[in-house]
């Protein structure tokens, strides 16, 4: 069954189980909820906010159909007093957010929600699910940003997402975190992103390797890439050579497949001795951070990447939490060992040294004054957004300038701690 509107079914039955007895009791103060990352994985040095764009979008969207009332009242769960409050559910509270596309660390509230006790809590997996996807996928596309260090990246992950949705969702995650294009119509038509494709080892196969470059290049004449490994990496490179020197000259040639160290030194060495020194070559196929890493001395000049991005393997969910932080104007708590928060509403602020390098991060009260810069601002106030946060191109901005005063040695692969302090003053022994 497709999903479906209203996105009010869009939670978790306990969330709605809580709000009946919040709601039974009077416990309807204002609350403030945090959602943020506890630690960065092992295999994060940063990661950069996302899913805010969208859940501002769709909050307005949050609410409960006849039809969708009906299925919950067959669960023999809820009064109909309750039934009626959902039918009237309305967003009219505040939130405050970091912007999409920038690039943030552990403890720092990505979004923060102020509303009565019952709403705030009925949002709580609508909201996680929306942002910790686009926050998943825009960090691991900008760990592969920092690992080609300028090269070609396009986005050839469609195919193998998780679905539809994520796999739009991912290719504007690539265009958020610098990359150049990618093959997903859908998510260019959805988004307008730049796209880019060439062909496969099954239109080689139908016409023949030379006859299949030549007419391709015939119909596509200023975007043409040879795919060279169908059947031999090095005979293909021979045969681009030969019909470039008829008109059929690419643009670049791309190798899937075998040992890429030799075979793309092999393929260099023989456009060069050829005139074809920009004829540029791509590489797809499994590649990763860690795999670009590895090929950074060769002479690749872009690639494509698929399965590892859109599922992001290495780390495919983050330590994400949405906790109550004050309820009733009173700072709310935990303490249990390596799950501590950290109460109130609250604004992070960034110090860069003198090099306008990235230097450490601030997490204090929201409304305090400080020298850095803020993250954190309200997008929406009394239920109605108040703040263009723009589209991808916007958060693509934002990401390329934050990526520009990161530390060079975060943006390496290998493990590296970037400071975050949290103002004493918020520590939760305090309050007790």
């Amino acid at each position: 069954m497709e999903a479906v509107k209203p996105h009010g079914l869009k939670t978790d039955l306990y969330e709605l189980t809580m709000a009946q007895v919040y709601l039974q009791k009077g416990k309807t103060d204002k609350a403030v909820f945090s959602l943020y990352v506890r630690k960065l994985p092992e295999e994060r040095n940063f990661l950069v906010s996302g899913g805010v764009e969208r859940l501002v979008n769709q909050l307005g969207e949050f609410k409960f159909s006849k039809e969708q009332l009906k299925f919950l009242k067959s669960l023999n769960l809820f009064k109909d007093w309750f039934l009626d409050w959902l039918e009237e559910f309305e967003f009219k509270g505040n939130i405050y957010a970091i912007p999409d596309g920038r690039i943030i660390f552990e403890e720092e509230p990505i979004v923060q929600v102020e509303a009565d006790l019952p709403t705030a809590q009925i949002l709580e997996t609508f909201i996680i699910n929306t942002v910790h996807l686009e926050t998943v996928l825009n960090s691991k596309a900008g760990r592969i940003y920092a690992s080609a260090k300028g090269k070609i990246l396009v986005d050839f992950g469609y195919r193998r997402a998780l679905g539809f949705e994520a796999g739009n969702i991912a290719s504007k995650s690539a265009l958020i975190c610098g990359w150049n294009a990618t093959s997903n119509v859908e998510a260019g038509y959805l988004y307008g992103l730049p796209l880019s494709g060439t062909m496969a080892h099954s239109y080689i196969m139908v016409f023949g390797e030379e006859e299949a470059f030549k007419e391709f290049y015939k119909t596509y004449p200023q975007r043409t890439i040879y795919l060279i490994d169908t059947y031999d990496v090095i005979k293909g490179a021979e045969l681009t050579v030969k019909i470039a020197k008829e008109g059929y000259k690419p643009i670049g040639v791309r190798i899937d497949s075998g040992d890429i160290p030799t075979l793309v030194r092999e393929v260099r060495k023989l456009l060069d001795q050829n005139g074809l020194s920009d004829v540029k070559i791509i590489v797809s196929g499994g590649v990763d951070e860690y795999k670009i890493h590895r090929w950074r001395e060769l002479p690749i000049d872009g690639y494509g990447v698929g399965t590892k991005f859109v599922t992001s393997s290495d780390r495919p969910y983050l330590d994400m939490a949405y906790k109550l932080t004050e309820y009733g104007g009173k700072p709310t708590f935990k303490l249990s060992e390596g799950k501590k928060t950290y109460p109130f509403k609250k604004q992070v602020f960034r110090f860069y040294n003198p090099n306008g390098k990235m230097d450490y991060d601030f997490v204090t009260f929201y409304g305090q004054e400080a020298e850095g810069e803020p993250l954190i601002v309200e997008v929406v106030k009394d239920g109605k957004p108040i703040r263009d946060l723009g589209n991808w191109r916007q958060a693509r901005e934002r990401f390329l300038s934050d990526f520009e005063k990161l530390p060079e040695r975060l943006k390496d692969i290998q493990k590296e701690h970037y400071e975050v302090q949290i103002d004493a003053r918020l520590e939760p022994e305090g309050f007790i």
